[in-house]
């Protein structure tokens, strides 16, 4: 059991160890070749696949010739500046042969967590999803600070598989899985293939960071980190070795590897939190016709509402209401309240007169919607 086969949209880390020749400083071909190429038996199976890829600042140091020492942070986001162009481009070369296309993405902290942002990246990715791309996603180096970056990319993958409601995450890593201590400097460390919680005790068999590595920041502690939030999500993750030559192929073949499971779907995980973790900053009142259609699992359109009361912006939870005061959900919306104000009980074609822009006839869409129990 790897959750591979059966999962429909995987996020899949890939560390700068694995990307970038350490003697060279250059790209490692030969396995960015072999991984495309698993990548593609993924694709070629109807499953989506999108890409966090590290490696921007360890090719941009040779392109500036900054060395092996440490880079200060100006020097960071000057060697992420020069090297992300040259890692793109590398993705490109190894997917053109399998004829599929990527999408550069680059995020900070701030577009994960804050609402409207997070609302924009999701809507991004889906589309180049929808579209057929890889979306190859890395940490936007050159803007974020030391005070609001994640500094390592399983965080990162972690909370972009929480953002796109990905089923399973993939840590390509160092290791083949999890063990009771590390590998590397204890003989007697046992492997753990299944884990279906995070206790107290499976914490502490984490080592740290990989001292023995030129490049990469992660370790096991932080790749439980993005476990956890993978998790709260509702998306399984899988630790296993990313060294070898298709390294997904190599797990679906029996190779060793870590499962840590979730005990929700990505959907029901993402509706609980709707539900009763967000704090709602509004109420929309919707005619019979829209609570009919929430009810059976519609999208609530800017048409079917009535009345329009607090003060939200973009992304911020609402209360929907039925035209007797009842609770009909909860959900995410997509206007501001002025907005939102001014098209309510409008048709698709004339929200952008009204607005003097459309982004849709929808208010709060279905899948940010959860419904109240009754």
């Amino acid at each position: 059991m790897n959750g591979l086969s059966t999962a429909r949209r995987i996020v899949i880390k890939v560390g700068s160890a694995l990307l970038v020749d350490e003697a060279s400083g250059s790209v490692s071909r030969s396995w960015l070749s072999a991984f495309a190429a698993d990548v593609a038996r993924l694709r070629a199976r109807g499953q989506q696949v999108l890409v966090v890829s590290s490696g921007a600042v360890a090719l941009g140091r040779g392109r500036l010739g900054l060395g092996k020492g440490k880079l200060d942070l100006p020097q960071k986001q000057a060697a992420a500046a020069a090297g992300q162009s040259l890692l793109m481009h590398a993705w490109e070369q190894a997917f053109d042969p399998h004829k599929l296309t990527c999408a550069q993405v680059l995020l900070t902290r701030d577009d994960t967590e804050t609402r409207e942002r997070w609302l924009n990246g999701r809507a991004t990715i889906e589309t180049l999803l929808t579209c057929g791309l890889i979306p190859v996603v890395n940490e936007n180096d050159t803007v974020a600070t030391e005070e609001i970056r994640y500094g390592d990319n399983d965080r990162l993958a972690a909370r972009v598989a929480q953002m796109i409601g990905a089923d399973l995450l993939v840590l390509l890593s160092d290791v083949d899985g999890f063990y009771t201590a590390d590998p590397r400097g204890n003989p007697d460390a046992e492997h753990i293939p299944l884990i279906e919680e995070l206790t107290p005790q499976i914490e502490a068999m984490a080592g740290g960071a990989n001292a023995g590595a030129g490049v990469g920041t992660g370790g096991m502690e932080t790749k439980l980190a993005a476990v956890r939030i993978a998790g709260s999500a509702g998306c399984a993750t899988l630790i296993t070795l990313g060294s070898r030559s298709e390294p997904l192929k190599a797990v679906e073949d029996g190779a060793r590897a870590t499962l840590f499971t979730a005990r929700e779907t990505p959907a029901a995980a993402y509706k609980q939190w709707l539900a009763g973790s967000l704090a709602t900053r509004g109420y929309l009142t919707v005619d019979d016709g829209a609570a009919r259609a929430l009810g059976s699992g519609k999208s609530l359109l800017a048409a079917g509402v009535r009345d329009v009361k607090g003060s939200f912006a973009k992304g911020d939870a609402v209360v929907i209401i039925d035209l007797a005061g009842a609770e009909i959900g909860r959900g995410v919306v997509r206007y501001e309240a002025a907005e939102a104000k001014q098209i309510k009980g409008l048709k698709s074609a004339e929200i952008e007169a009204a607005l003097g822009y459309s982004a849709g006839a929808v208010l709060v869409h279905a899948d940010d919607l959860a419904l109240a129990r009754r």
